[in-house]
């Protein structure tokens, strides 16, 4: 999930962990979150 904080635009686990940020724009948190995703479901 993508959530505003101060510094920016965070990507975070369901359960709070940090998947990487802060970024500027919520467009490049997207794109990060994208590739958690990808790498998550790929076999």
């Amino acid at each position: 999930m993508i959530v505003k904080t101060a510094k920016g635009y965070m990507v975070q686990s369901e359960k709070g962990k940090n998947l990487g940020g802060p970024y500027k724009t919520k467009e490049a948190a997207q794109k990060r979150l994208r590739q958690v995703e990808y790498f998550k479901h790929r076999k």
